[in-house]
């Protein structure tokens, strides 16, 4: 693995721990270090930080106010 995928492993706590808990990836970095992007992009939807994920997150919330509204009324 060359010195910016490890910089740029342990500079981001998600994407450390991920490689920890899925440490198939050592392998597929060792091989091809751009595909560090892939992993970020598997990371994100294992963790759900993604943009889709962080619009649903607060449409659920949206919903849970507005029916503890009626709940009040």
């Amino acid at each position: 693995m060359d010195l910016a995928t490890q910089f740029a492993i342990k500079n981001n706590p998600n994407l450390y721990r991920f490689l920890r808990e899925n440490s198939y990836w050592y392998k597929e970095l060792n091989r091809n270090p751009e595909s560090i992007k892939q992993m970020e992009e598997k990371m994100k939807e294992y963790y759900k930080i993604t943009p889709k994920d962080k619009m649903q997150e607060l449409e659920r919330k949206i919903e849970l106010i507005r029916t503890f509204m009626e709940i009040m009324r």
